[in-house]
């Protein structure tokens, strides 16, 4: 028995020792050293695909697919035991936060630390630091790995990676060229940075738009780590930031999140101190906006940081900085393999510290609010459904009744009557504390100078009527969702079907792509002692006669889009406009454009790039800043203009070509900034409104000291707050919403009234700042302005949204805005 044992050992050794051999470095493998050029996103799958190959200590595994289908890959890492049993150990650690049921076993306990690399696609040391960190764990540093389960997510974003690697790696010179000036530091529009549709990543984490997000979550969720970083990239002159972060902190972070921020980045600052490396902590980057990698995975009981390595896309493999040394790509890579490993070391060395907080953070849910309650269209609350279930968070539905609480729209204690289809979200569950800060009516800020937007909640967001309760809400299971049957009546004169949501918009166009004709009411009226609103669509027997097979087409792409209709029998209205009336309007299909590149921002031009091929699924026509001046816009039917810096797209020249245009029938959809270039312009109404001036005060300079310039400018911005705003819903840009809007103001551009066009959305004399911060000076600033605005031009016009509806996608209730400004306004014209 013992020779038996003695062989069994000494083939064991032998295969380990041939596993050793066959294990290659990054460099042997990728036939270059690790950070003397950028290694193409395939090349990172096959060294991950080789270490798992080569090393029992490796799980790895493909989790999904980016727009341009570039795998999204995770690499499980610890001892062969813990991998062997890593269900177990998995399913061990949900029982700790009590989304599983039974006991936890102490016994299986590890520390879960997953490591996030290159979410922003410039930002791309950190891809090739993932590959030395996955190198050093497997071949150098087991002993981290006994009580750890370590997670390397190598490339969040590999469209954008791509993007940047292959355009470095065509233009950059040999040997490199460190001067700033060179091409290889100048990255053209729209950069590596954001994914396929032009989204920043690292402010996707809670809305959950983009598909590599969605695919990540259901991973995440699988795994909750205890520990949680996202590699970053900043300027070249600013060496390296770690945790511990900056004011403010969201309420809901526990002491000890805090606390052991501050123990990972000590032993982060002692590697670097050995080395003589800069760094810098408790600056900038603070935690408080929810869909950030660190903030969302704080949310959700980790330790959630951000690290920051000088470079970004400027740096390439070297560049020359203003303090006198050249910043290497070897050097980014070095920095951010020392955090990665450091902040393993301090994971291992605290198993039971971080198992016990975990627990503590997910069991403890004392708070303000045990429910929140909302109402409102089916739609909506479905489109709500749908994002809580991408986080796994609970909710039932409300019996009929009343809720009391503190009530959204009305900014005080009221009742909410509410339906079996109200939606209950309590705070007593494991994720009890991202529901709050999801759903909180206002964030507090222990600080206002905040790195992102302070104003995101949920019901404002969605459209919805809620209230926040003090007292839990029973809540029963939620019913499925029903599904439109609706049935073909040839004999009648046509179909109506409400507009109020982004669904609505979604059959509407695919109707239009159909060849189907479509009308929309501009005033409210009764078909058979049937009520219905303005904006509600029509689709007659009469316009559609030459249609094949008409009735059963429509009434096919209205169960699709799960869209019930109403049979008309006759045209004839009980009251209100009959279907021939004037006042119901042709929707004629658009020929819609939009402008892309230099000048545009690459952000919001993504915004409307993605809500038209991925949700409106409706067809534009991209064209570049470059050659704008040449396009025939007599090919086009509406122009949307991207929120950027017009000047030098639309000279005198270029303006005067598209005023023409208007008036013969065109239409310019401006978004955000893009709405200036056209305030004070001569035949324009549109003017920016200007402080005031005092005449008799004296004349002077800025004496504000250089230590307080900082905390005074806040007093002139807007971060992100949400304004309740007047609407006009009598106009067509405004069908489908209210008389009061909730919309989220991103900064504290302000104009004038029109005066001959019309003001759809509007501030007036003392504005209400919901939810967020803004300076004394900005609220001040957007007294008496215009939110969303026509301005007629000839038979065309011109539509102003100076506040963006698609922000980052996830202000589902301004889309519509958007929609209407599409096929409602000044939309039956077709003598063009």
């Amino acid at each position: 028995m013992r020779r038996s044992s003695l062989v069994i050992a000494f083939l064991f050794l032998n295969f380990q020792f041939l596993l050793g051999q066959s294990l290659q470095s990054p460099s042997d493998f990728l036939g270059y050293e690790i950070g003397t050029r950028f290694t193409r996103h395939a090349d990172v799958v096959r060294y991950f695909e080789h270490v798992s190959q080569n090393s029992p200590l490796v799980n790895y595994s493909t989790y999904g697919h980016t727009y341009e289908k570039r795998p999204l890959t995770y690499a499980v890492v610890s001892s062969e035991v813990n991998l062997q049993n890593s269900e177990a150990i998995r399913n061990n650690h949900l029982r700790n936060t009590g989304l599983e049921s039974g006991n936890f076993e102490t016994s299986d306990q590890k520390a879960i630390v997953w490591l996030s690399y290159n979410v922003h696609g410039n930002e791309a040391s950190s891809t090739e630091a993932s590959m030395q960190t996955l190198y050093e764990l497997v071949s150098g540093r087991n002993d981290l790995l006994e009580n750890t389960i370590v997670i390397i997510d190598p490339c969040v974003n590999p469209d954008g990676r791509d993007r940047y690697a292959n355009w470095y790696n065509q233009v950059k010179a040999t040997p490199y060229n460190p001067q700033p000036m060179a091409i290889e530091h100048n990255e053209p529009w729209p950069g590596g940075r954001p994914n396929h549709y032009l989204f920043d990543l690292n402010r996707d984490w809670a809305w959950a738009t983009q598909i590599e997000t969605r695919q990540r979550l259901k991973v995440y969720n699988q795994w909750l780590p205890h520990i949680h970083v996202d590699f970053h990239e900043q300027g070249i002159n600013e060496p390296y930031y770690f945790a511990p972060a900056a004011e403010p902190f969201h309420e809901i972070i526990t002491q000890f999140q805090r606390d052991f921020q501050t123990e990972i980045g000590k032993n982060h600052a002692k590697y670097f101190d050995e080395e003589g490396w800069l760094y810098f902590t408790r600056e900038r980057f603070d935690l408080l906006y929810p869909s950030y990698g660190d903030t969302y995975p704080t949310y959700m009981g980790a330790i959630g940081m951000t690290y920051e390595q000088a470079g970004h896309g400027m740096a390439g493999l070297g560049i020359d900085t203003r303090e006198g040394y050249e910043l290497t790509l070897v050097d980014r890579v070095a920095h951010h393999h020392t955090t990665g490993i450091s902040t393993i070391e301090v994971a291992a060395r605290n198993v039971e510290r971080l198992n016990n907080e975990f627990s503590r953070f997910f069991n403890e849910q004392e708070q303000q609010y045990k429910s929140f309650v909302v109402n409102g269209e089916p739609d909506k609350i479905k489109a709500l459904r749908e994002l809580l279930d991408r986080h796994e968070i609970i909710y039932g539905n409300a019996t009929p009744g009343n809720v009391r609480g503190y009530n959204y729209n009305t900014n005080s204690n009221s009742r909410l009557t509410t339906t079996e289809n109200s939606l209950v979200i309590n705070t007593d569950q494991p994720k009890g504390k991202m529901v709050k800060v999801l759903f909180e009516p206002s964030a507090k800020l222990s600080d206002s100078l905040t790195y992102d937007i302070t104003a995101w909640s949920v019901p404002h967001a969605y459209g919805l009527e809620a209230v926040a309760s003090s007292a839990r809400v029973n809540s029963s299971s939620s019913p499925a969702i029903l599904q439109a049957k609706n049935t073909a009546t040839p004999a009648g004169a046509g179909y109506i079907a409400k507009w109020n949501s982004m669904q609505d918009a979604k059959f509407l166009a695919a109707l239009l792509k159909e060849g189907i004709r479509v009308r929309f009411s501009e005033v409210a009226f009764e078909n058979n002692n049937e009520k219905f609103e303005r904006g509600s669509i029509i689709i007659t027997k009469s316009d559609n006669r030459i249609t094949e097979n008409f009735d059963n087409r429509l009434i096919e792409i209205a169960n699709a889009h799960n869209r019930q209709l109403t049979p008309a029998a006759s045209g004839f209205a009980t009251t209100g406009p009959d279907f021939g009336s004037p006042d119901v309007k042709i929707i004629n299909i658009r020929r819609i454009g939009v402008l892309r590149g230099e000048g545009t921002s690459s952000l919001n031009y993504g915004e409307i790039w993605y809500f038209f091929e991925q949700q409106l699924q409706y067809p534009i026509t991209s064209i570049g800043t470059e050659y704008f001046n040449r396009v025939d816009l007599n090919k086009l039917d509406v122009l949307v203009l991207p929120s950027g810096s017009y000047s030098s797209i639309l000279n005198n020249g270029d303006l005067e070509k598209l005023k023409s245009w208007v008036r013969s029938g065109g239409k310019v959809i401006a978004i955000g900034a893009a709405v200036e270039h056209f305030a004070g312009k001569d035949g324009f109404d549109l003017k920016e409104n200007k402080p005031e001036e005092d005449k008799d005060a004296e004349p002077k300079g800025n004496l504000t000291p250089y230590n307080q310039r900082e905390r005074e400018s806040v007093k002139n911005l807007i971060t992100g707050s949400i304004v309740k705003t007047k609407i006009d819903n009598t106009h067509p840009l405004a069908f489908g919403y209210g008389d009061t809007y909730y919309s989220l103001k991103l900064s504290n551009n302000s104009f004038s009234f029109l005066n001959d066009g019309f003001n759809v959305g509007y501030l007036q004399d003392s504005p209400e700042i919901v939810s967020g911060f803004a300076g004394s000076n900005a609220r001040t600033g957007i007294k008496n302005s215009m939110t969303f605005g026509v301005e007629p031009m000839g038979r065309g016009s011109f539509i102003y949204l100076v506040d963006n509806p698609l922000f980052r996608s996830f202000w589902e209730n301004g889309k519509l805005f958007f929609v209407n400004a599409l096929f409602f306004v000044d939309n039956d014209d077709l003598n063009r």
